[in-house]
């Protein structure tokens, strides 16, 4: 603790902290993580030669001056510091989780929030062992709230997560398939996904919660809540319109309004949703809570809308598990678009229930009567019943588009990260 209590004092006359010597590292301490190929430590002098204040590392063979801060484990030390930082800030710690939605829902929850207060938000997806206590150490002392994505793809990754940020507000946006490689099952995913709300629990903490979703209500028991949903919610909401834009009208304490989003997809109606609830949760008035919605544009490959000189495109290829694809199949089908494309890639990390999840896609498509429709990898290529064309390779697909052009259509693409979907573009 001592060690921790000293590092704290370098902290606190830093500008930061940072894992990368690539970054900007005037005035911050760079912490030497290694990996399963490489030794951080070795890149500690680079990090002081560039501007770092202090380096940490855990061989004391490159301690060759006080620059240099000796521990035992460069990550733990991080994780640890994040910890007594974040016991020393006032900010409400907002821990976010779920098997789909998340960062689109933190990006959502930033925009109202930070209307009215000081927020900060975990960047990008880094939600991981590495990315919560970097993100907590970018509480500023005006920091009244602080929004932590929680991700994880084994059991007990959850709960490390919220003894390192201590949250004292939760939300679990949904438990779906997803990871199920590395949770065993899907009765693993909603052990892991529940460590948020056992936390909780035990720590008098409080949940936005999703009270259509009969799973969630019933691992909510005995938690203080703020609700949403279609029905019998503190913030009660229907669908109004799905295209081109989701369209929704919303009430709460007998005001109803609408909103009018700039995003693709029923899918992203939960999503909204617990923003909105979040905006209520924190006093926010109803206009500014639409207004921020209203101005939210998808990036990142995540439900973007994006049209090229002959066709529409709803890229959502940043990842893929069977719950949001079938939500994403279905989402297009309710459109009833003029010329639909369909264009999936593989879903990763469902280990043993590989080729049984991606013949229930193969399923869901036959059962809409989709006839347009390319598909991506080497799950795909195993299915039954698979009457569309079926590439095993980006170079493949892309080769055949260009001498078989689609035009004048409208294009789902989605598939897992590691698919590149949005290489396709390029031919559409």
């Amino acid at each position: 603790m001592k060690e921790i209590k000293n590092l704290y004092k370098h902290f606190l006359k830093s500008d930061g902290v940072s894992t990368d010597t690539r970054e900007e590292l005037t005035n911050k301490i760079f912490f030497s993580l290694s990996g399963e190929n490489f030794d951080g430590n070795k890149f500690a002098k680079t990090a002081l030669a560039n501007g770092a204040s202090l380096a940490v590392v855990d061989n004391e063979d490159y301690c060759i001056n006080n620059n240099y801060f000796l521990v035992d484990n460069v990550l733990e030390t991080l994780q640890a510091l994040a910890t007594h930082h974040r016991i020393n800030t006032k900010a409400t710690i907002f821990g976010i989780t779920g098997s789909n939605g998340k960062t689109t829902t933190k990006e959502l929850i930033y925009e109202v929030l930070s209307n009215e207060y000081s927020v900060i938000a975990t960047r990008g997806n880094l939600n991981n062992h590495i990315g919560v206590p970097l993100t907590l150490l970018n509480i500023k002392q005006d920091t009244q709230i602080a929004i932590i994505e929680m991700g994880a793809n084994h059991i007990g990754e959850i709960n490390q997560l919220c003894e390192i940020a201590i949250p004292n507000l939760g939300l679990i946006t949904n438990i779906g398939k997803a990871h199920l490689e590395g949770f065993g099952s899907y009765e693993g995913v909603i052990i892991a996904k529940n460590e948020l709300y056992n936390y909780l629990k035990a720590e008098n903490g409080s949940i936005l919660l999703n009270n259509d979703d009969k799973l969630l209500v019933e691992l909510a028991r005995d938690l203080k809540k703020s609700t949403y949903g279609c029905h019998k919610a503190d913030v009660e909401a229907k669908i109004i319109n799905s295209f081109p834009y989701l369209n929704i009208e919303w009430k709460n304490n007998g005001i109803v309004t609408r909103c009018n989003s700039r995003m693709y997809g029923d899918y992203n109606f939960f999503n909204i949703l617990a923003a909105i609830t979040a905006g209520i949760y924190f006093n926010i008035d109803h206009n500014i809570i639409n207004s921020a919605i209203e101005g939210y544009v998808s990036s990142n490959n995540r439900s973007q809308v994006v049209s090229t000189s002959t066709n529409k495109i709803i890229l959502d290829a940043y990842n893929a598990n069977p719950f949001s694809m079938e939500e994403a199949i279905e989402s297009f089908a309710k459109c009833k678009f003029k010329n639909p494309w369909i264009l999936l890639g593989d879903m990763f990390e469902l280990g043993k229930y590989a080729i049984e999840e991606h013949q229930l896609i193969i399923n869901k498509l036959n059962q809409h009567n989709f006839s347009n429709v390319i598909l991506l990898g080497k799950e795909f290529a195993k299915t039954l019943n698979n009457p569309f064309k079926t590439f095993e390779t980006t170079k493949e697909v892309t080769e055949y588009l260009r001498s078989n052009r689609i035009e004048n259509s409208n294009i789902l693409i989605k598939g897992s990260r590691g698919m590149k979907m949005e290489d396709i573009i390029q031919v559409l």
